[in-house]
């Protein structure tokens, strides 16, 4: 095996082996947290229930505290279930996969949402280009969610490029909008778990993106403008047992 491409697996393995501790951490926490929250929800619910309909204004701002303790729950249990998305990355299969046919799936999906808002989708995909070892569905999940917020940017119409080609790190895929762009402070912070600029976000979409294409053995990267639109480059490996 040539020495870029053990250096390769042996970072995929310590990458590996990272998250198999976190996701046995969350599964714990999970366990921990759960429990309680749902206990706490079940009563909200039965309080909530006893005061429905009742004429009193005392008993009526009761249940206005007991529905917005039932709402932040069920925020809590969204966030729990994204935590443990996040960690959970450990289980990845990876087999000689094409790239463009993933976007152009991640793509299809999409369609008539990008209708609906007026966007212009252009591909631009190699048609030489060379297979990466991928898990599918756990990277299409990933590219998926970029498209999402790329499309999120683009609220009144505009233009959206996918481009796949050749790169010195080894396949590379851009994604490209003319969107409202994001801000350097947001741009420095964006990968950072928790870290959100939407309302009700989690803050995991982008930090779980950005493992699942690490855990390929991939990079991420992030260039742009405010009101000007963003770039989003995905870098992968092609072993040597895949070249030619």
């Amino acid at each position: 095996m040539p020495p870029e491409e053990r250096r390769r697996e042996e970072e995929l393995k310590r990458l590996r082996r990272q998250y198999d501790e976190l996701a046995a951490l969350a599964g714990s926490l999970a366990h921990e947290i759960k429990n309680p929250l749902s206990i706490i929800q079940m009563n909200m619910e039965l309080l909530a229930e006893e005061l429905d309909g009742v004429a009193n204004t005392r008993e009526q701002r009761m249940r206005q505290k007991a529905n917005t303790v039932h709402e932040q729950c069920e925020r809590l249990e969204k966030l729990l279930n994204d935590f443990l998305k996040f960690a959970r990355l450990s289980e990845l299969v990876l087999l000689p996969g094409d790239l463009n046919e993933l976007v152009r799936r991640v793509l299809e999906f999409f369609v008539l949402l990008a209708e609906r808002q007026s966007v212009e989708v252009q591909l631009y995909l190699d048609p030489d280009l060379p297979k990466i070892r991928l898990d599918a569905e756990t990277l299409y999940a990933a590219v998926l969610n970029l498209v999402k917020n790329a499309l999120e940017a683009l609220p009144n119409g505009g233009n959206l490029v996918a481009r796949t080609s050749l790169c010195p790190y080894g396949v590379a895929l851009d994604l490209i909008d003319d969107g409202v762009g994001i801000e350097d402070r947001t741009a420095m912070k964006m990968f950072e778990p928790f870290y959100t600029t939407k309302t009700g976000g989690s803050g995991l979409g982008l930090p779980m993106s950005r493992k699942i294409i690490e855990a390929h053995g991939g990079r991420i990267s992030v260039q742009s403008e405010v009101a000007k639109g963003t770039k989003f480059t995905l870098e992968f490996p092609i072993p040597a047992r895949l070249v030619g």
